[in-house]
């Protein structure tokens, strides 16, 4: 039982990771009708939305992409900035939603911001609680055990509150490349399923996170 939560989730995360960099790969190779570049796309749709304000940066790296809600930035990989590419506006719209998700106070998104700090901690910290639970459980007996646990756990819950955000940003990136006429025809089919792998990734993690909470639980209740 330990081996298939160990081994079938880390293949999940394996195949997902496959299947978005093909796939984005895919339509990075297929220019857009319109011509308009990531960062062009990303402008257009901020503006759109009264966003104004938020600026859009370049940043190196592929698929590096993300916004900064503290900086109001929205930052853009060198494969998506200049590139006028299906996969490129998909990705662009995307990190866009994520803008328009802050300005418009998305429950998911703050409950996601409030839980970052306490995760970034948790997942630095876990796993050397975990240890020295292990190694001293003989004279503390397992309450380190389950306290690597509980840390644990708080990765989980914001990988778990990661996915309505990512979902939703994707719901709305889609909605505004279809109609406001920025994709059409095959050009939006290839745009979700950019953005329907890059979600799947996420999907594979909370499996991954929540197959190895299970593996702690077991381990602690056995000690």
């Amino acid at each position: 039982m330990d081996l298939l939560l160990l081994i079938v989730p880390f293949i999940l995360c394996i195949i997902a990771q496959i299947n978005v960099t093909s796939t984005y790969n895919r339509y990075h190779k297929v220019r857009n009708a319109r011509g308009l570049t990531g960062a062009e796309t990303a402008r257009r749709i901020l503006d759109l939305n009264g966003l104004t304000h938020v600026q859009i940066e370049r940043i190196s790296g592929n698929l590096t992409d993300h916004y900064d809600p503290a900086a109001n930035v929205v930052r853009l990989s060198d494969s998506v900035y200049d590139k006028a590419t299906v996969a490129a506006l998909g990705v662009a719209a995307h990190e866009c939603g994520h803008a328009i998700q802050h300005a418009q106070q998305y429950v998911p998104v703050l409950l996601r911001s409030k839980v970052v700090p306490v995760a970034s901690f948790c997942s630095r910290i876990w796993y050397f609680v975990f240890l020295i639970g292990l190694f001293a459980s003989q004279f503390l007996g397992s309450a380190l055990l389950w306290l690597a646990v509980i840390l644990f756990a708080a990765v989980a819950l914001f990988q778990f509150v990661t996915l309505p955000v990512e979902f939703n940003a994707s719901r709305r990136a889609m909605h505004v490349l279809e109609t406001q006429g920025f994709l059409e025809g095959e050009e939006v089919s290839g745009a979700r399923k950019v953005l329907t792998a890059a979600a799947l990734t996420y999907v594979a993690a909370l499996v991954q996170s929540l197959a190895q909470l299970l593996r702690l639980i077991g381990i602690a209740k056995d000690d």
